[in-house]
């Protein structure tokens, strides 16, 4: 009888020991996965959500690269080698399970569509990281209102001004040769300030192939802008109309752009990925991303958007990528936030990362903007500086859909692409910089007019850097002609 009871506790013990497994397990699962994907897919709902394999590529040796293309073609060749790799069996199971599926390599990651039991599956996997949620967001941006009338005379719009761009194109530097890029909301391509300037366009026809993609659901195979932001932003890097309306920091830079944002200005992580992925190698129209040339890259991304936590978008959901368009030696310019005027308002991605360079919004009389985000950043626990840069932001004047033109746009949405434009005056100038990131910030950052604050945002305002104005406001001028 004493023996059947010690083999009765043994018993117990070893099932108690199960249960204690069972539990552990299902709770390491449950931790892969995010709490708004757990939510989506209670009750048996259904929800896409963004498988992040284990293994990710290391980029680290294309910072000692040289030139531009060795960095783009090592980053671009790295990140398909791991995607090819490692994705295959995750790939098969959900072939064999229908579930439908879009592969990624910028990142290495699959967005799918299924229930509970699927992403538990996946969580349990050693090969899967995380499952992240791929939720749709409205940004914030501004919108027209109706067009203005056109100047009696070559009008150098104030903001192309307050950064010194005419002064470089004194010195004979315009942007020819370099290639900035928008992702945005689309672009009206054949406006009158653009349409010479798009790479798509030799002068007497048109190619959308490697110069245009739409990762919006619409997939049109042609650029079209139905919300206005892209249209605008680009303007700010290279507008003009060979005419009265000069509002270009870089008037003959050309230009490329891929929509991350629908009609109504929403977004999600995967189309903004979608974006990153053909910007640092571009694809025919409907072509495979798998073929893009990152010989085609643009030299710089203006990105005047942002993925909220708040709406349910991951800390690092997009960290990757922008680490890759950082290394493939794409200068990656994104706009702050306009979230201020509290200080740790920047706290939206892209513009948190530390590989973004983040620029805040000023006025004509170089203050901040009241909305202006200010740092330092603290949802990741990084206490960073943000933003880097400064740059005009608000009444602000450019194109808009229609062959029109509009003033009084304000945001930090238009702040960005004077950096971003600004690149293309600056390695223009300097050949040796191209594709030199960091050597291009501390440029920035070096000859930029150092603006400080009352405001006390993690130091003192009266610092240089400061996180209000971060180095100040950019002086192209200053950078061209620096040694």
């Amino acid at each position: 009888m004493k023996l059947l009871r010690v083999l009765g506790c043994a018993l117990l013990f070893m099932l108690a020991g199960v249960l204690l497994l069972t539990r552990t397990i299902s709770s390491t699962q449950t931790e892969k996965i995010s709490v708004r994907v757990l939510n989506e897919t209670a009750n048996g709902g259904s929800t896409e959500a963004l498988v992040v394999l284990a293994e990710q590529a290391d980029l680290s040796p294309a910072s000692a690269l040289q030139s531009k293309s060795a960095k783009g073609r090592y980053v671009v060749n790295a990140l398909r080698a791991v995607a090819d790799r490692t994705q295959g069996p995750i790939l098969e199971l959900l072939r064999q399970r229908g579930v439908p599926y879009q592969a990624f390599y910028i990142v290495n990651m699959i967005k799918v569509t299924g229930n509970r039991a699927l992403m538990e599956d996946l969580a349990a996997r050693s090969d899967v990281a995380q499952i992240d949620a791929n939720p749709h967001v409205r940004a914030a941006l501004p919108q027209p209102t109706g067009f203005d009338l056109a100047p009696a005379a070559p009008n150098i719009e104030w903001n192309v001004k307050q950064v010194k761009a005419p002064q470089v194109w004194k010195l004979g530097f315009h942007g020819e040769g370099m290639v900035v890029a928008g992702a945005d909301t689309g672009v009206q391509w054949d406006h009158p300030a653009l349409k010479k300037q798009y790479r798509g366009w030799d002068g007497h026809q048109v190619d959308h192939d490697y110069n245009w993609h739409d990762a919006t659901p619409e997939h049109s195979p042609t650029p079209v802008d139905p919300f206005g932001h892209g249209t605008f932003t680009v303007s700010q890097m290279v507008g003009y109309d060979g005419g009265n309306n000069v509002i270009g920091v870089a008037p003959r830079a050309q230009w490329i752009a891929c929509r991350n944002m629908d009609a109504n200005g929403t977004g999600s992580p995967t189309s903004y990925t979608e974006c990153f992925e053909f910007l640092i190698a571009p694809y025919p129209v409907g072509g495979n991303p798998r073929d893009g040339d990152p010989t085609k890259a643009p030299d710089s991304i203006n990105n005047s958007w942002g993925c909220p936590q708040s709406e349910g978008c991951s800390t690092n959901t997009l960290l990757k990528a922008v680490n890759a368009v950082r290394a493939a030696g794409i200068f990656p310019a994104m706009a702050a936030g306009n979230s201020g005027s509290g200080c740790s308002s920047v706290d939206t991605p892209p513009a948190i990362y530390a590989a973004a360079v983040s620029v805040g919004a000023t006025d004509s009389a170089n203050r901040i903007a009241s909305f202006s985000s200010r740092g330092p950043v603290t949802v990741d626990g990084s206490n960073r500086l943000k933003p880097e840069l400064s740059a005009p932001g608000e009444g602000i004047r450019g194109a808009v859909p229609g062959n029109g033109y509009e003033s009084g746009w304000s945001g930090t949405s238009m702040a960005a692409p004077h950096v971003a434009g600004g690149v293309a005056l600056i390695w223009q100038a300097k050949p040796g910089l191209v594709g030199q990131i960091t050597p291009t910030e501390k440029l920035y950052a070096k000859t930029a007019q150092h603006l400080t604050s009352s405001q006390n945002c993690g130091g003192s305002g009266q610092n240089i850097p400061n996180n209000v104005f971060g180095y100040g406001l950019i002086n192209l001028y200053n950078a061209v002609k620096a040694p």
